[in-house]
């Protein structure tokens, strides 16, 4: 086999290459063997039919053409390896020519482009202080307020912020919407949850009020389209929520005061902030790196990246444009921001790919079967499937090479961060080490983690915080059994003294 390559640019390359029929001979002899299972030659037994007598039948073309098919790969495979090449993506492949004793071939591919990555420990990558400020603690505080608040019935018109019981039905030119109606829905005023605009709606309507309106459906076979929304008001309620005392710290609480609750809230959210800069010292690191070389990006491949966070960003409104317009506009920002600001994103996201692939390759980065098996095992739960699921459909959909790939990127970045300095805005050296052993023994009881199960760095943060919710959670549901226990005992006073 010869190829010849031409540079087409910094990054892209057309390959020339010829095979000749006499390296495929074991090509020739299964596609005879599979093509004369197939058709059936008076006087022989289907595969049994000479190679002279089938070409005869079916033509000599078609067993060419059969030959290619499953030559091309290997072929193609070969010429990379020959000529040394790193191709990104899929090549375009032409069939040139096709002659007696050998077919002729060309695949134009992008190439990686050539980086020198810089030593890596004259870096330094910045991250920022942990402050933790009195309005964070606050939220904290009223979100607790809100989760231990009561809900008690109003006789007034609905307010911005109250609950409210109502039934809703949906009609598109006078026909209702299948699984547009609801009833005894319970809804927060002015959440935005439902249907545009019955917030407006609500407000200033009284238990039992009825009213029809016309707003845009977001969602299912009609979304787009006008509706007319009929709304009825079952009850209103409104949330009467503690005061924030002593008192109230102990029921949401282990503490006893008001003060030892903020101390702790304010000790989490440090903590969770602490987490949280091991991902933010990843983006800075790559950031220095990024800003030390240049290099020109594959076209193709800039174009599959851009291409594959458009497709993402519509998928997730169910692939309706004009849901992802709105959301957009939601945002403060118009289309042309959002597309120019997805393809800097998806430039920047290919960059540091590229430069971890570098990494990977300088420092002879590999992966093993139980590095790839745990990162299969982590995506799965992130997806809510199970392991061996989750492997069968990414085997099925052929990425496992895309998995390996993100397993080498992350150990890639594990390196870099283990030669750049991290220092935070105040100059201090921060060991990202120490703080994630902090993290995995502070969290490593609730998120289960065993010796082979460490949690994912970004998930640290949020569970520290979680953390936070649950105990709430506890407490709440300790309260709410206590005062089911007294109300029990108090029915069965009750019932024994009207005995």
């Amino acid at each position: 086999m010869k190829s010849i390559v031409e540079n087409l640019s910094p990054t892209r390359v057309k390959l020339a290459v010829e095979v000749p029929f006499d390296d495929l001979k074991d090509k020739f002899d299964e596609a005879y063997k599979r093509i004369g299972a197939q058709v059936r030659v008076p006087g022989f037994r289907p595969g049994k039919v000479p190679p002279r007598i089938l070409e005869a039948r079916i033509g000599r073309g078609t067993v060419i053409q059969e030959v290619i098919n499953e030559a091309l790969p290997e072929a193609y495979a070969e010429a990379l390896s020959d000529n040394d090449i790193n191709a990104l993506g899929q090549p375009d492949i032409e069939v040139t020519s096709v002659e007696d004793d050998l077919f002729k071939f060309t695949a134009e591919v992008d190439t990686r482009p050539e980086i020198t990555i810089p030593d890596l420990t004259t870096l330094t990558a910045e991250v920022e202080d942990v402050e933790v400020e009195d309005a964070e603690i606050d939220e904290q505080v009223e979100a607790l307020r809100a989760r231990f608040g009561s809900l008690k019935g109003v006789d007034r018109t609905v307010q911005d912020g109250d609950f409210v019981s109502l039934d809703l039905q949906a009609k598109v030119n006078g026909e209702e919407v299948e699984g547009g109606s609801a009833s005894g829905l319970s809804y927060e005023v002015g959440t935005g949850q439902l249907v545009p605009g019955i917030d407006e709606q609500l407000i200033g309507m009284n238990e039992g009020d009825e009213k029809t309106f016309t707003s845009t459906l977001v969602a299912g076979d009609h979304s787009g389209e006008d509706a007319d929304i009929t709304v009825t008001v079952k009850s209103v309620k409104e949330q009467e929520l503690p005061e924030v005392d002593d008192e109230f710290a102990s029921l949401a609480s282990e503490f006893d005061t008001i003060d030892e609750l903020r101390d702790d809230l304010r000790t989490r959210l440090e903590r969770a902030k602490s987490f949280a800069r091991i991902n933010t010292a990843r983006d800075a690191a790559l950031e220095a790196i990024l800003e030390k070389i240049e290099f020109e990006l594959p076209e193709k491949a800039r174009e599959s990246e851009l291409e594959a966070r458009k497709h993402d960003a519509v998928h997730a409104f169910d692939h309706d444009e004009d849901q992802l317009n709105a959301w957009i506009e939601e945002q403060g920002k118009t289309r042309e921001e959002f597309d120019k600001e997805t393809e800097e994103n998806a430039e920047k996201s290919l960059r540091a790919q590229l430069v971890l692939d570098q990494i990977a390759d300088d420092e002879e980065i590999g992966v093993d079967d139980q590095e790839l098996t745990q990162y299969i095992i982590s995506q799965a739960s992130r997806y809510g499937m199970a392991p061996q699921q989750f492997a069968d459909e990414i085997q099925k959909a052929g990425q496992i090479g895309a998995l390996v790939s993100d397993v080498r990127r992350n150990k890639a970045v594990e390196h870099v961060l283990s030669k750049v300095a991290v220092k935070d805005a105040s100059g201090n050296d921060l060991d990202l080490d120490a703080i994630r052993e902090e993290a995995i023994a502070s969290l490593g009881q609730t998120m289960n983690v065993g010796e082979s199960d460490e949690p994912e760095l970004d998930e640290l943060a949020d569970a520290e915080l979680d953390a936070a919710d649950e105990a709430a959670a506890s407490d709440e549901a300790a309260a709410s059994d206590e005062a089911e226990a007294s109300d029990e005992a108090a029915s069965d006073e009750t019932a024994e003294k009207s005995k």
